[in-house]
């Protein structure tokens, strides 16, 4: 559908954290990007993404140092303030999200899904997440 709006709409998601952050970039149709950085990148970074991704929605989980990731990305691009979103059971869907990509191999698959702890962080799949949220209209 060419002239769908929500086709076009690119959301650039960060899931903030104290010493790291997620970031996302998602279309309604897809994940283009997808990255775990360091909380102190976080503006750069969203500097180059938005580079790439001209016009896409900035928004910000709005737990851990959300503030702090907000004025970053205020601070080095030249964007309005992010839109701040809930991140009520992000965490837990990227754990499941995580899981569904790289499924437990041998013995793991023994522990029940809820013990498992996925091997990296999984900040980025939070940040996916929020992304699939914010364009299902689910959060504002």
């Amino acid at each position: 559908m060419p002239n769908d709006p929500q086709a076009q709409k690119v959301v650039l998601a960060v899931d903030p954290g104290r010493d790291k952050c997620g970031l996302a970039v998602v279309l309604p149709h897809g994940i283009m990007f997808r990255a775990v950085i360091p909380t102190s990148e976080v503006g750069l970074t969203c500097r180059y993404l938005l580079a790439q991704h001209a016009g896409a929605q900035v928004i910000v989980g709005g737990a851990t140092c959300s503030r702090q990731v907000v004025a970053a990305i205020v601070h080095d691009n030249e964007v309005g303030e992010p839109v701040v979103v809930a991140e009520e059971n992000s965490t837990l869907e990227a754990r499941r999200r995580y899981f569904e990509d790289n499924p437990p191999k041998w013995w793991q698959r023994l522990v029940p899904q809820g013990m498992r702890v996925p091997p990296r962080a999984v900040d980025d799949y939070a940040a996916v997440v929020l992304a699939e949220r914010y364009l299902a209209g689910e959060q504002v």
